[in-house]
């Protein structure tokens, strides 16, 4: 069964809400979301997660297990990836792989960090404890602009070009199928999709409807105090 989900520019879903029931004999499940525009075209760079209902998988990693690890890299003149998802209590490596030096901020209020003027791997990991999202900028070069978001659940994914995000391995039970993007400047809650998954592979869409900014332009200079 395909859910189709329309949201505002707000990102405020208003449409019909449907259960995904999936009858294979696989133990997890896989979610394939699909992110379109209201003309049906694909939207790339959405971070998509589900979480469970009533929160039993929700949260930071389990009491003793090793915290999850991603890598935000500095390539090109760009954060790479322009979007990445992490769970609360993801410890996040900056390398700096291009031949100039960077100096990496953030001035969101779910992470505050600097790491100033370097090249390489000057620093050590910085853990991202808070839900929410963080904007990161340089303080050398203005026409770069990523994003973190920090989600409370092990369940999440990123968009591909065709606009399709895979959150594998998610067990039985009831979750909220929720997404953002920086395109659409959300107010209030996120959106959010009720879903049940049993076993094999479910199947939703969400549709975004209204008009969508442009992808960043990473030549361009375009990180302003709004971004925060």
């Amino acid at each position: 069964m395909r859910t189709t989900v329309l949201c505002s520019a707000g990102l405020r879903f208003v449409s019909r809400l449907a259960a995904l029931v999936v009858t294979t004999q696989a133990i997890a499940a896989t979610i394939e979301v699909s992110v379109v525009d209201e003309q049906g075209r694909p939207i790339e760079n959405v971070a998509v997660y589900a979480t469970p209902a009533q929160g039993a998988a929700a949260g930071h990693a389990a009491h003793g297990a090793a915290a999850p690890a991603a890598v935000m890299d500095q390539d090109n003149l760009q954060f790479a990836p322009h979007l990445l998802v992490v769970q609360a209590g993801t410890a996040v490596t900056f390398p700096n792989t291009d031949s100039v030096s960077h100096h990496v901020y953030s001035f969101s209020e779910a992470k505050t960090f600097e790491l100033p003027l370097y090249k390489g791997d000057a620093y050590p990991p910085v853990a991202f404890d808070r839900p929410g999202i963080v904007v990161l900028g340089c303080n050398i070069h203005d026409g770069m602009l990523g994003y973190i978001v920090v989600v409370d659940t092990p369940h999440f994914a990123r968009t591909n070009e065709q606009g399709v995000a895979l959150i594998e391995s998610v067990p039985n039970g009831d979750y909220v199928l929720a997404a953002w993007t920086p395109r659409v400047r959300a107010t209030g809650l996120p959106p959010s999709l009720p879903v049940t998954v049993s076993e094999g592979t479910a199947a939703a869409e969400i549709r975004i409807a209204g008009r969508l900014a442009p992808a960043h332009d990473h030549g361009t200079s375009s990180l302003t105090w709004e971004r925060y």
